[in-house]
Parts: C-alpha cells; sequence; structure tokens
C-alpha cells in the first residue's frame, strides 16, 4: 500500500509531514513559499487524507511506509506527531535524510515522572473515549487546542478547519492507532543518535507539545539550532508563515549553529 504524496516546485526535495488527526493540505498556507526554493513532498500519513489507512497500525509500520517513497536525499519537516516520525527517519535512513525540522514536537507526549513536559495521559485516554461518543466535537475540540496560546487564534483556527474538512474526516481506526502512539511512545533514549542538522521550530505557548520538551531536544541533539516563536501556540507555520519559510530556506542553505 502507497501513501498519497503531492510533489511541486524545483529545487533540493523537502518531505512535510503533517500532524494528528491533520493531512497535507494543513501546509497550504506556505506551501508555495517553499516551492520557490525546494521541490516539495507532501505526505498524508496512513488513514489521513487520501491515504488508506494501515491495519498494522504502529509507528515503526508508519516510518517504514514513509520510507518507501523517501527520496534519495532529503531534508524532512515533521510537525507534532509527524515529527516523531521524523526522528525515526533520521535514524533509520540517515544517508537520505540530509537535514531535520522538527515543529512542535516532542520525543515524548505523555508526562512520565521523570519527564514533566507532557500531557496528562489521562487526557489522551478522554480523547480516545470521546472519540467513540462524539467524533466531530472531539476534534473540534482538538482543533481549538492547538491553536491556544496564538495571539492570532481565531485566524489560525479558522485556517485549521478549512483544511481538516477539504479530504473529509479521517478514519476512525488510524485516529485511535495515532493516540495510541502519542500515548506510548517516547524517543528520548534515542534523540541522541540524531547525527543530522535540526532546527527546532516551537511556539512558545504551545499547550499540546510545551516548549520545554523542545528545550530539552536542542540541549540532546547533537547539532541543532531552536527557534521560539512567540505569542504562539501548536501551528507556528499558520501563525508565522514568512518566518517559517525563511528558517527551512536557511537550514537548507546554511549550518544551524
Amino acid at each position: 500500500m502507497s501513501l498519497h504524496i503531492e510533489s511541486s516546485g524545483a529545487g533540493a526535495d523537502l518531505v512535510l509531514l503533517h500532524g494528528w488527526a491533520m493531512h497535507s493540505g494543513v501546509w497550504s498556507g506556505i506551501r508555495d513559499g517553499l516551492a520557490h526554493h525546494f521541490r516539495l513532498h507532501l505526505v498524508d500519513l496512513p488513514g489521513h487524507g487520501f491515504s488508506l489507512a494501515d491495519t498494522r497500525g504502529t509507528l515503526e509500520r508508519m516510518v517504514e511506509m514513509v520510507a518507501d517513497i523517501l527520496p534519495a536525499s532529503c531534508m524532512v519537516c515533521g510537525w507534532s506527531l509527524g515529527g516523531q516520525v521524523a526522528i525515526e527517519l533520521a535514524l533509520r535512513e540517515p544517508a537520505r535524510v540530509q537535514k531535520l525540522a522538527l515543529v512542535s514536537t516532542t520525543p515524548c507526549f505523555v508526562r512520565r515522572k521523570d519527564w514533566r513536559w507532557g500531557m496528562d495521559a489521562a487526557t489522551l485516554q478522554l480523547f480516545m473515549r470521546n472519540l467513540k461518543r462524539d467524533y466531530a466535537t472531539t476534534l473540534n475540540r482538538f482543533l481549538t487546542l492547538q491553536v491556544s496560546g496564538s495571539d492570532d487564534d481565531a485566524a489560525v483556527l479558522a485556517q485549521l478547519r478549512e483544511s481538516f474538512f477539504q479530504r473529509g474526516l479521517p478514519d476512525e481506526a488510524a485516529l485511535h492507532t495515532g493516540l495510541q502512539i502519542l500515548l506510548t511512545s517516547d524517543l528520548r533514549g534515542r534523540l541522541g543518535n540524531v547525527t543530522q542538522q535540526t532546527l527546532l521550530l516551537h511556539g512558545e505557548n504551545d499547550v499540546i507539545t510545551g516548549p520545554g520538551a523542545a528545550k530539552w531536544m536542542h540541549r540532546q541533539l547533537q547539532n541543532s539550532a531552536l527557534i521560539m516563536f512567540p505569542r504562539c501556540g501548536h501551528a507556528p507555520f499558520l501563525s508565522y508563515p514568512d518566518q517559517f519559510v525563511a528558517s527551512m530556506v536557511q537550514l537548507f542553505h546554511n549550518s544551524v549553529k
């Protein structure tokens, strides 16, 4: 089974991976800007957008499927859950993944005894239960949570809602699979093995993946830079599109240090 992928632009290959419950249409606000500089590959993860769901439904399987369509040499940019896929790709395919951009990403979504920058597991478990009870309302609450902390929250929420419904609702089983990945994945122990230049882009007011997680990642990664966007929630590429595109171009042309 192949994933749905849309390619445009010319230049170095740049693969964009969206977050949970979304699809690659979420990048529409920066797509044209990036296409001036890159050959873009916008991927719908399994069960999202136009990609069919995969019954095996694990992070490892998701990474395997994206690896199957990965260009021979590319930059990979992942947002939220897509960032975890990007990390695993960088570890699995170091010859193909040349540079890495992690947007509102965390190595561990759930708060643990030794990890204070995650969400309560009970919150994610409640999302899982509510998906079965009231699918539409639960997803709407999730979209609202993503813009929390943004100065332009109404405008960003409007953009998210508009792109969200462009490809129909995501597969319900895929949503549960994604939540299970968020509940269980913990990449902290492997993050230090990432050797690629890595750019971390994070909103200062992100309530889904706290800014402390980005700062921790910056300390652990061998070669990284951190950009914190002020008065910004979980979607900095929507709140700061021009700055986001400029940051990606700079990552390609220069060292991140």
